[in-house]
């Protein structure tokens, strides 16, 4: 099968009037947009709801001003440009600007603009500064979609982080094998990388994402294959998002489909209060009984994933709730004294983040 074709522009989409065009444009203006042909024939477009359409397809209810650009504070962690050190173990290198499409929901959008700042460029000193901090043991890859690289750029990128030796893990976080898995299986040179430096030693780990069964095409399900069989470690993450995922029985039939195929989910995020998100979010505790009651519908490596906040204090846990309270802890912490930091707080049904409880209750 041949490499889709990209689009960039709303009247490139066939299967949109040219008064959808129209009324779409103010949200393109604002917010980048980008698809391909393998995704767009994924698209019921008889379904106006469809899901996956609405993963990729602008809605005019981006405009809502809610949220901010930077959810999560990432500026306030970013050491370098595109080189982020939140968490004492990892570092996050954002290698790419661009992605093989683009999540309507995207916590990074602020990256898809002109002017932004925020891509490693140059490599040399964000590998320099992991040289120089031997605490960090794995290197997240993200963007953007590293696999939108050339192969070769991102295997000098691999080697030049393996040829430091407390660098033991790196991992890759994309969402290609749902948006283009064609990319994977029409090269062999990328496998051959994959093979060649996840060893017995120290691994490769791909984050996929996966947010709906019907990504899950027999292209992505081979691509991935392809990818285990070179030695890459799969696992996924997502968040759950209005109109998408959102409800037990769609969530299940995603976790067990992942775990069949050797994907255990990993993490469930709620969506993040990004400027111009609030039509894709799920009020937090809503977005808690769904998953439990998903994971609920599974069993073994299927139920493995963890319902978490990308919070500007680190990655935060919803780990119970009763008729009257919620349970939180801090999965990572930024601040050393926070790790595993336990917390209940009274429910809030309106909350959609972290910042919207109050002081949590002490014991």
């Amino acid at each position: 099968m041949k490499n889709p074709k990209y689009f960039r522009r709303l009247e490139q989409i066939q299967q949109l009037s040219k008064k959808e065009v129209k009324e779409l444009q103010p949200v393109v203006d604002k917010f980048d947009f980008r698809t391909n042909e393998y995704y767009q024939s994924l698209i019921d477009w008889r379904d106006p709801d469809d899901p996956l359409r609405r993963i990729v397809i602008p809605d005019i209810n981006e405009l809502n001003e809610w949220g901010e650009l930077d959810a999560s504070d990432e500026e306030i962690y970013t050491v370098l440009p595109g080189l982020e050190h939140k968490y004492e173990f990892t570092a996050v290198l954002l290698v790419s600007y661009v992605c093989g499409a683009y999540c309507r929901f995207c916590f990074r959008k602020r990256l898809f603009t002109d002017d932004n700042d925020d891509v490693l460029q140059d490599m040399s000193e964000g590998i320099k500064y992991i040289q120089e901090h031997k605490e960090i043991t794995n290197v997240l890859l993200t963007g953007g979609d590293p696999l939108i690289l050339s192969t070769r750029k991102l295997e000098s990128i691999i080697r030049d982080l393996f040829e430091i030796d407390h660098v033991q893990m790196i991992r890759i976080g994309t969402k290609i094998p749902a948006f283009n898995p064609i990319r994977i299986l029409n090269d062999p040179a990328l496998l051959s990388m994959i093979e060649n430096y996840s060893t017995s030693q120290r691994k490769i780990y791909i984050m996929t994402h996966f947010n709906h069964l019907r990504e899950l095409t027999d292209y992505a399900v081979e691509s991935i294959h392809l990818l285990q069989k070179a030695g890459g470690i799969t696992v996924n993450q997502k968040p759950l998002i209005r109109g998408v995922n959102d409800t037990p029985e769609i969530l299940s039939e995603l976790f067990r489909k992942l775990s069949f195929i050797g994907v255990p989910p990993y993490y469930v995020f709620q969506c993040r209060p990004t400027l111009g998100n609030y039509t894709y979010t799920v009020p937090l505790e809503k977005a808690y009984e769904i998953f439990e009651q998903a994971r609920m519908r599974c069993s073994g490596l299927g139920k493995r994933a963890r319902f978490v906040m990308s919070h500007s204090t680190g990655k935060i846990e919803v780990v119970g709730k009763t008729e009257k309270q919620i349970f939180m802890r801090y999965h990572r912490a930024a601040k050393p004294e926070e790790k595993a930091k336990f917390m209940v707080f009274d429910c809030n049904p309106a909350a959609y983040w972290f910042d919207d409880y109050e002081e949590y209750i002490e014991e």
